[in-house]
Parts: C-alpha cells; sequence; structure tokens
C-alpha cells in the first residue's frame, strides 16, 4: 500500500511514522529544518506507548511521488482550498483522500440521505473551490484523537491517544476504509471503521467547538474552564445547542454533556489547538470548528444564541490579531 502524507506536522508525521513501522510504503510531504532533518535521521517518536524511530521518504516535491493509494492530509482545513498544486501529483483514479481535520469537514452532506443532501457548507467550500481540489467522492472521512506536539524538527511527542475513526460519507463499511484500517492497526494504532463516522465528528465537535473559541478568547487552559462554574456552564450550553444542530442534520452522538466535561476536566492545563495558533500567530481553525456549525444552524434553523454570540467574538478577535 502506498500512502503519502501532505503535511507532516505534529499528526501527519506521527501517522506517517507508525504506517512505515507496520509495513506501508510512506511518502512523507514536509517542508523547511523539519523535512531536512526526517531526511537524515527520520522521524524520532517519543511516546509512553513506547519510543520509535521510522525513516520514511520524505521530500518536499510530490511530483516525486506520483500517485499513491491513499493521501493523508495533515493540513489545517483553511488550507484545502489552495493544495491543489501540491495533490495534484499525487491522484490516480482510486486515490482516497483521508482529511485528518477538526471540526465540519467540506464533504459532510455529501450522500447523506436527507433534505440536505449534496449540500455545500460555505464555511468550509468556498464557492465549491475545496471540493474543485478534494472531489467528495475521493474522501474517507476521519476523526483524529491523538495529541502529539513537534519537539523539535523529526521529533514527535506523543502525548496520548492513538485511535483514527475512519470511515465512508455513505455510510457503510468500504474495502478502502477496511484496508487503511489494517495498516494503521499494523502500525500500533486504534482505526475502528464506522458505519456512521458523523456521529463521531459531532462527539469530537462537542469539545471542540465550545473550548477552542473559549480558550482563544480567555487564554485559559481546558481544566480552568471547567472549574470555573461561568465557563462550565457556558461550556455544556454550548454543547447542548450543538447536539440540537447535530439531530437537525440526522446524527445522534451516544454521549452525555457531562461525560464530555469530565474527559475535557481530565486532560488537565492543556491549551486547546486554537489557543496554541493563537499564540504563534497562526490562522485560526475557525471556519471549519465554529463558523461551520453556525451556517448549519441557519441551514436547519436553529437559534444556538450562544454559539452566534461565541463566534461573533472569536472572529473579531481573528481579525483584531490578523489569525483570521
Amino acid at each position: 500500500m502506498k500512502i503519502a502524507v501532505l503535511g507532516a506536522g505534529a499528526i501527519g508525521a506521527f501517522v506517517g511514522a507508525a504506517l512505515h513501522r507496520g509495513g506501508a510504503d510512506v511518502h512523507l510531504i514536509a517542508r523547511g529544518p523539519h523535512l531536512q532533518t526526517i531526511r537524515e535521521r527520520g522521524v524520532r517518536v517519543i511516546s509512553p506507548r513506547g519510543d520509535f524511530v521510522a525513516h520514511p521518504h520524505a521530500t518536499d516535491d510530490p511530483t516525486e511521488i506520483g500517485p499513491v493509494d491513499f493521501v493523508f492530509l495533515g493540513l489545517k482545513a483553511h488550507s484545502y482550498p489552495s493544495s491543489g498544486p501540491l495533490i495534484e501529483p499525487l491522484l490516480g483514479e482510486h486515490t482516497a483522500v483521508v482529511a485528518g481535520q477538526n471540526g465540519i469537514p467540506w464533504w459532510y452532506f455529501h450522500r447523506l440521505a436527507g433534505p440536505y443532501e449534496g449540500r455545500r457548507i460555505e464555511a468550509v467550500d468556498p464557492g465549491g473551490a475545496t471540493s474543485k481540489v478534494l472531489a467528495p467522492e475521493r474522501a474517507v472521512g476521519c476523526v483524529v484523537y491523538p495529541a502529539t506536539v513537534i519537539d523539535a524538527p523529526g521529533v514527535i511527542r506523543h502525548l496520548e491517544g492513538t485511535r483514527f475513526s475512519i470511515g465512508e460519507p455513505g455510510g457503510g463499511i468500504s474495502a478502502r476504509c477496511t484496508a487503511l484500517s489494517e495498516a494503521m492497526i499494523a502500525g500500533g494504532l486504534k482505526c475502528p471503521v464506522e458505519p456512521n463516522l458523523r456521529d463521531d465528528i459531532w462527539i469530537k465537535l462537542m469539545g471542540n467547538v465550545a473550548f477552542n473559541p473559549i480558550s482563544a478568547l480567555t487564554r485559559a487552559t481546558m481544566v480552568e474552564i471547567c472549574r470555573h462554574p461561568p465557563t462550565r456552564r457556558l461550556v455544556a450550553q454550548l454543547m447542548e445547542e450543538t447536539l440540537d444542530i447535530a439531530a437537525r442534520v440526522g446524527s445522534t452522538p451516544d454521549i452525555s454533556i457531562e461525560k464530555r466535561l469530565r474527559g475535557a476536566e481530565g486532560v488537565g492545563d492543556h491549551k486547546t489547538s486554537m489557543l496554541q495558533d493563537l499564540e504563534a500567530g497562526k490562522q485560526l481553525e475557525l471556519d471549519a470548528i465554529v463558523t461551520a456549525v453556525v451556517e448549519m444552524a441557519d441551514i436547519t434553523g436553529a437559534d444556538a444564541p450562544r454559539l452566534r454570540a461565541v463566534h461573533a467574538a472569536t472572529d473579531l478577535l481573528a481579525r483584531r490579531t490578523g489569525t483570521g
């Protein structure tokens, strides 16, 4: 199995190293000192489950790789519309694209039976630009649970979690999902194939849509947000509104708000990805994590007053700080 990882950052390099360890033909696409170190020394993974080093092929030129069976996207979702020159050389007739992104994916309404089937979400597919580069037919959904960081060029610190849930937009268990799952498991990862992956998307999004913007606005960690009663209540209310929107598009995630809160509190003094991006001056993942959910509220007629208020404040923050 030939796999390219486009955007071999903290998650991408971790996935690529694990797949390579499991025997897949892996090609990492990276740049700068990170790329140079991987070429010279491989990817070093530091993990509570055991450290290891993998030596997959690494390049900044996808034309060196050519068509592959799977492209794993380690890019942030807002980079997808401009990724055409990098991804096109990797696409063959049957290449699948696995987007390891946070938030609502551009393919969300693709093959979703019901009144919204085929609907485009402007926040994540502006003017159809993402679908033009990444045809929804190629998409394999992916919900990423592990937490990883780049300690130094070529060095990935794995903090927790090994689960990458995958699934087809149309549901069911496909041959390509089964093959990818087997390759991921061979590399030491958990990779269940979910017949209804959208429920997993909403379970993770319940936390992201609440904790990410609040942390950016307050500069607080997840445990601080959970242990401050007013923000804990606000998180619960944001989760309630999010579950209402999910139900309106046919998803009923099987998890309680209190369980989701306890899990977040258990993470401890962890800065959300949005807060980390804000502090680093990087573009915030606001469109996929919050704006798309508010757009879905508009589509379905949900009120979602607190989501709209938090989105308005975070959007202004991004514009004022140049991270929008």
